[in-house]
């Protein structure tokens, strides 16, 4: 399908409304970035999901890591993006301000280099990610292991989307399923939640064009009327997935439930180091207690991520909640559904 058809086929659709959930963070940006929102007809609403890392982690990890930080001691290797999010106190950039060794890193293996170079450090990497990112940590742990490191540790909150899907399956007329993720996985979980529940969704590149091609076949195909689903993202994602990925992921990591941030505790979506991995556990190495975060409550990211509001429904967007001063997760991450809007449509976002 070319560009120009695909234009087409979305803006002279003039049929019933189709929302279509981008599950994926870097789509909700390209599709702003790039005007695509500008062609789409009032009758096709995108829906910003959950596919944001950053944005989904639970408010109790950023406490953990403050924790280990704070009261343990840790040096704490991160992503950039984690260091703004609010925990239930503080967040990671205030505790540095107290103190705090908390250092941003580009890769886990980069942690595992301090942690190799500085045995006089507990160095813990924070591994938060969908099965896009999960491998990288799975590898940081065999390099740990393979150097003979006991001064490196994971603290997880990685989390696998097939339940998360299931659990907002509801929320959409399609989902715009996340080419990242799907390049590890393949295609098994999409078939399936048509096959099996109905669900309808097409895999996206985040090209122009693909983007374009993606939302035409969602218009066209729902207008066949039957539970749909297209590998639109072919030259990338293909059937089988990245056996070899996933294999290290089954090898090092199992299933656990998991907290999403405004989903709540979703079963069996989470993944912790398997037992025989635990040394590298920071959760059982440091003997962390459980702890339940609390956001604020003027927030309301958890709406946002569920596609029950758009972020400038939210009454702190863009007055209290900037990217600047950020309230909540999804202005903070460099993909969060608040931060693009107030980028690309301004304080209003719309």
């Amino acid at each position: 399908m070319s560009v120009n058809e695909a234009r087409k086929i979305i803006e002279s659709y003039d049929g019933p409304k189709i929302r279509v959930m981008e599950v994926c963070g870097t789509h909700t940006h390209e599709i702003f970035r790039l005007g695509i929102r500008n062609l789409l007809p009032e009758n096709i609403e995108l829906i910003s999901g959950p596919g944001c890392p950053v944005c989904v982690t639970q408010t109790g990890f950023i406490d953990e890591a403050v924790m280990l930080a704070l009261e343990k001691g840790c040096t704490i290797c991160s992503f950039g993006d984690l260091l703004r999010v609010p925990g239930s106190e503080m967040s990671l950039a205030q505790a540095r301000a107290k103190g705090a060794d908390v250092r941003v890193v580009y890769m886990p293996l980069d942690a595992v280099k301090i942690a190799q170079e500085h045995p006089e450090l507990q160095v813990v990497f924070l591994a938060v990610g969908f099965e896009t990112t999960t491998p990288i940590s799975c590898i940081a742990v065999e390099k740990a292991a393979e150097l003979g490191l006991t001064n490196f540790s994971l603290l997880t909150a990685n989390k696998t989307m097939p339940n998360a899907y299931m659990a907002l399956k509801d929320s959409a007329d399609a989902y715009l399923y996340p080419g990242h993720v799907h390049t590890i996985t393949g295609t098994g979980i999409c078939q399936k939640m048509k096959d099996d529940y109905g669900v309808s969704g097409v895999v996206a590149g985040f090209t122009a064009s693909e983007l374009l091609t993606a939302l035409a076949v969602i218009v066209k195909k729902k207008q066949e009327g039957a539970p749909f689903f297209v590998n639109a993202y072919p030259r990338v994602v293909r059937e089988e997935g990245n056996p070899k990925a996933v294999e290290m992921i089954e090898k090092m990591m199992e299933p656990c439930d998991s907290e999403w941030r405004g989903l709540g505790v979703i079963p069996g979506s989470g993944l912790r180091l398997r037992e025989e991995y635990r040394d590298y556990d920071a959760r059982r190495k440091y003997d962390l207690p459980e702890i339940r975060g609390h956001s604020n409550p003027a927030c309301r990211c958890g709406d946002v991520l569920r596609g029950e509001i758009r972020p400038y429904e939210c009454a702190v967007f863009g007055k209290v909640c900037t990217p600047e001063h950020p309230v909540g997760a999804c202005m903070v991450s460099s993909e969060g559904a608040c931060a693009a809007f107030y980028q690309y449509g301004g304080r209003n976002g719309k």
